[in-house]
């Protein structure tokens, strides 16, 4: 192994030598190590890099962690490129000459930086490359400095979330405002740390911003324990969502039970009707100007009434079908104690301030995010449910663009219930207000974190508009080409090892990072963890005792549909 401070001078081809004489002596290249190989051919994203397979062998029993790496599937490695070094990533390995031991690598560039004259090191990196190198540059391994370097957090305001592989010291960062502000996705398979991994990011932005305004929608239940008293917890208890927020496309989700021709008869019923029952207000509310979609307060009972009203302006007995079936659904939802969270008749005075306040977050008070369970709500309704509070989110950054800006970050869990790739079943007004969040809100100050298992079933468009994402194992082939196919061709050699990431482990590209950088998640305080622990069958399964009363106690609150 050659010596620390070992020099080593290389030709410049002849338009280097020329730039060289004008501008600056060659230079002299210090270095730890030898070099390990060449470039031997040069494409737009990338290039094959010659390598001695003695020099890796080498390399993987330096103590420098960094430069052991250097060579291998995901690490990193750096070019001599005239006055300046390039920082690539290793994609690919292939035996070239098995005789001669030589392995070619395909690499995807990262990026560049100088190096300091005096010590060699890597200084003053940069994303992206100015000016590709030549086939025949120098490759040599990188240094626990040159990542150093490489994955510094600069300036910019941002939040540590682990630390980068294959180092042990150096810090993970996520710029706050790039992250945010162009949306993100956190993907993962059950069991490789995602609801952990997404409590720790929203807890660092929390502690960083406790000013901030986030909501979360949380369909099992398992975020309330991670924000005990630091955010405000909701669920169908105190939720108090007056149904008259909800749009005309909501309400025919919900009052609407035919479909085909008998559907769109009952649709234009609902809007003639709906739009009588909230016109009532009108004069209170001072309006000129009313359509079926202004949130404005009105009884379920003047609802009834105008269709009753409707129904006796027909001239036979047998037209009535519509609107007994919407009377129907209207007096099951005002009766049935599943849905008093919604439709109760407390909830018909004008609280619209108070509840946006509340779920928004203004002011936050030190408690920044809302934690929105959804567990409780009726499977029929859930859809809606979470489509008028992310529709919420939009039309309040639409209406306050005159005011002081207050960004507000929408962040769904199980995406893939809310927007699915399936065009046909329920639960379209959410999806539609959703996709509409990811292609226009970072216009309105309104950012958008989609949390998922299965990326393949996302809308197709929706993950594309994310510009960070975050990936965590993915057993899945499908959910493993879909995620590729979203990342820009830089990222696609640390994507490539995704099926590979250990628990905790995950690889972040996009704006939200300086360079596409594999994660270990740091530890998360354990009052501060989600509960989303896996139920332990060879300890559980030992053990018993009182199973009588738990079974009562339980089909009490069964049957009460109450916690």
């Amino acid at each position: 192994m050659a010596d620390a401070m070992n020099i080593h001078s290389f030709p410049m081809s002849g338009q280097d030598q020329d730039l060289g004489q004008r501008s600056a002596p060659p230079r002299k290249l210090v270095a730890k190590h030898e070099t390990i190989g060449q470039v031997v051919e040069i494409s737009g994203s990338g290039a094959s890099v010659e390598i001695a397979g003695r020099r890796l062998t080498e390399l993987a029993g330096d103590a420098d962690p960094s430069v052991a790496m250097s060579g291998q599937v995901g690490s990193q490695i750096k070019i001599d490129s005239g006055r300046r070094w390039l920082l690539a990533n290793v994609r690919k390995l292939k035996v070239a000459d098995a005789e001669a031991g030589v392995v070619v690598a395909e690499i995807d560039f990262l990026g560049e930086g100088d190096e300091d004259s005096a010590t060699g090191k890597l200084i003053n990196f940069k994303r992206g490359i100015t000016a590709y190198p030549i086939p025949g540059s120098k490759v040599f391994p990188v240094t626990a400095s040159d990542l150093k370097q490489m994955f510094a957090a600069d300036e910019r305001a941002h939040v540590e979330i682990g630390t980068v592989y294959p180092t042990k010291d150096v810090r993970a960062a996520l710029y706050v405002d790039a992250f945010l502000g162009k949306h993100f996705a956190l993907l993962g398979s059950t069991g490789t740390g995602k609801s952990t991994a997404t409590a720790l990011i929203m807890h660092r932005i929390c502690d960083q911003s406790p000013e901030g305004h986030i909501v979360m929608i949380d369909p099992h239940g398992e975020y309330s324990a991670a924000f005990k008293g630091h955010g405000e917890l909701f669920n169908v208890d105190n939720l108090a969502m007056p149904y008259w927020l909800m749009n005309f496309e909501e309400h025919c989700e919900v009052f609407v039970t035919s479909s085909g021709a008998d559907r769109q008869r009952d649709m234009d019923i609902l809007a003639k009707c709906l739009l009588q029952a909230r016109g009532k207000n009108r004069a209170a509310e001072g309006l000129s100007k009313l359509t079926v979609d202004s949130p404005i307060p009105y009884t379920l009972s003047d609802l009834t009434n105008a269709i009753t009203h409707e129904m006796g302006l027909l001239n036979k007995a047998t037209d009535t079908a519509p609107f007994m079936r919407l009377k129907g659904k209207i007096d099951e939802l005002k009766s049935d104690p599943r849905y008093q969270f919604m439709f109760s008749g407390m909830l018909v005075a004008d609280s619209m301030g108070a509840f946006i306040s509340r779920i928004f977050r203004l002011p936050a008070k030190g408690k920044p995010i809302s934690i929105i369970d959804v567990s409780g709500v009726p499977s029929d309704i859930v859809s809606v449910v979470v489509a008028v509070l992310s529709r919420l989110v939009f039309d309040y950054a639409i209406w306050s663009r005159s005011e002081v800006q207050r960004p507000v970050l929408l962040v769904c869990e199980e995406a893939h219930r809310y927007v699915p790739a399936d065009k046909t079943g329920g639960g379209q007004a959410v999806r539609k207000v959703l996709e509409r969040i990811a292609k226009e809100g970072r216009k309105y100050g309104v950012s958008l974190g989609l949390i998922t298992q299965r990326p393949s079933d996302l809308a197709e468009g929706v993950l594309s508009q994310c510009g960070t994402i975050i990936a965590m194992r993915l057993n899945n082939d499908r959910d493993q080409a879909f995620v590729k196919s979203a990342m820009p061709e830089g990222a696609r050699g640390f994507l490539d090892v995704i099926p590979a990431l250990r628990n905790r482990e995950c690889i972040v590209c996009g704006e939200g990072v300086s360079i596409p950088i594999r994660v270990a998640f740091d530890d998360l305080e354990r009052d501060r963890r989600p509960a989303s622990s896996d139920p332990l069958f060879s300890e559980l399964w030992r053990h018993s005792g009182d199973e009588d009363a738990m079974v009562t106690r339980v089909v009490k609150r069964w049957r009460a549909q109450g916690r």
